[in-house]
């Protein structure tokens, strides 16, 4: 045997890292202590496996601080009595967040998206352990974060600990979205489906259905050629999509995506090859959907996942021509003031990216930052275009940021108008049952 031969190569070396971190979830979560400040990869990407182990030996644990955004699945340190062991720190709120809230057992931090991940970078928060779901490393010694890169990848990396699940079956998606094995500490490895989030739900009456359709409609005849598109998850964004059959050469940079944007590609109607910021390439923060989005996503080089403090950074995204930005809101007031995280005092979700592309795309040249919303509640005994907005509501886009609104009953651009004129402009969109009442309101307060 030569030297040379007898000399071992970088990818055995980079496989014996490996292999000598490997070890199971129990044994991994055993550096956990009490008042812990512990970054858990969000959004389709939650570890459970890690998140089990840690639950299990919570008899040893007090005031572990867990920081993540939107999770998909049960997990058990929302239930009731783990309150003395765990507490959660959200920055959008979801479904059992949201229940743990209300019960005082969780906190909300109300930040815009692309300031999520400086809270960690900056010191504001300083995270001790992360627990990360990655995918398996390339003979480099790399591993991607699959399917959630945004608003881990950064906290991550300023953790004392990282401790990853590694997954066969977690995509590997390009761009900023790998973490080297030499960073990390324990490796528990499975092979276990990723989980999902399908599309938003059918069942809607058939007036709902016309009602959605409408808007996105509307929403879409705001949209030229050539524009990037920011838009999210639901049924908005679903019927936005219906209507860009007959569009051309549209580009995607956007905090998320889901499975609509998947047709759309291949029909050749998402091309990315008029965007003047990365150009070619959609870019994103992380994805929601199904197994046939993960497998899009896996190595395609059309796709790169980012940061979300360099997603969502206003000025990076004013870089797009002809950004659409499309967003959703609980409520908008006569003077263009739009709650979208909260029910009155009730949190609901998070600012989210809404605030990050209004003001991107507002700066953008030829740019439409847009407000979409229903113009009632589904029962229609609320107008969502309000009087004004509900006591202790939270103010997400202030009326100065916002330009477009868009309802069923069509679109009005606010931006640059008097309270007067918006005021008028949004009783024309607003659900002919509640016109009189809100007429009879902006008479009353010189409105108009």
């Amino acid at each position: 045997m030569t030297d040379a031969a007898a000399k071992p190569t970088y990818a055995s070396s980079i496989l014996k890292s490996y292999s000598q971190k490997v070890v199971t979830a129990e044994e991994a979560v055993s550096v956990i202590k009490s008042n812990d400040n512990i970054v858990i990869h969000s959004n389709c990407a939650m570890p459970f496996k890690l998140i089990d182990a840690m639950v299990a030996r919570r008899a040893d644990l007090e005031n572990v601080k867990l920081f993540h955004a939107l999770s998909v699945g049960k997990l058990p340190y929302f239930e009731i009595g783990m309150e003395k062991h765990f507490r959660h720190y959200a920055t959008f709120m979801g479904a059992e967040a949201r229940k743990s809230f209300a019960r005082g057992d969780a906190d909300f931090i109300p930040v815009y998206l692309y300031e999520v991940p400086l809270l960690f970078s900056t010191g504001i928060i300083k995270p001790q352990v992360s627990l990360i779901h990655i995918s398996p490393p390339d003979e480099h010694g790399f591993c991607s974060y699959g399917v959630e890169v945004g608003i881990t990848k950064s906290p991550t990396e300023k953790a004392d600990i990282i401790i990853a699940q590694v997954n066969k079956q977690m995509p590997r998606v390009l761009g900023d979205s790998f973490i080297h094995i030499s960073k990390i500490k324990y490796i528990v490895e499975m092979d276990e489906p990723i989980p999902e989030l399908p599309q938003s739900e059918r069942n809607l009456s058939p007036e709902w259905v016309d009602i959605y359709s409408r808007i996105g409609e509307n929403i879409a005849n705001l949209i030229d050629d050539g524009s990037t598109l920011q838009m999210g998850i639901g049924v908005i964004p679903d019927n936005v999509l219906r209507f860009l059959e007959n569009k051309k050469d549209l580009g995607i940079h956007t905090e998320m995506f889901a499975d609509g944007i998947i047709d759309l590609v291949e029909k050749g109607i998402i091309t990315n090859s008029k965007k003047t910021l990365h150009q070619g390439k959609m870019i994103a923060g992380f994805v929601l959907g199904s197994k046939r989005l993960y497998n899009f996503i896996h190595n395609n080089p059309m796709i790169e996942f980012h940061p979300q403090e360099y997603v969502n950074d206003p000025f990076v995204i004013s870089q797009n021509a002809n950004m659409v930005a499309i967003n959703s809101a609980i409520e908008v007031d006569l003077t263009g003031q739009v709650c979208s995280d909260s029910i009155g005092t009730k949190i609901y979700s998070g600012f989210g990216g809404q605030v990050d592309f209004i003001r991107g795309a507002a700066r953008s040249k030829g740019g439409k930052p847009i407000i979409a919303l229903p113009s009632t509640t589904k029962d229609f005994s609320i107008s969502r275009i309000a009087s004004f907005l509900k006591p202790g509501a939270g103010v997400v886009t202030n009326r100065a940021d916002v330009h477009y609104v868009v309802t069923e009953y069509g679109v009005v651009q606010l931006h640059g108008k008097s309270i007067r004129e918006r005021t008028n402009s949004l009783i024309g969109i607003a659900h002919p049952k509640f016109k009189d009442e809100l007429t009879q309101f902006a008479k009353q307060n010189n409105y108009i």
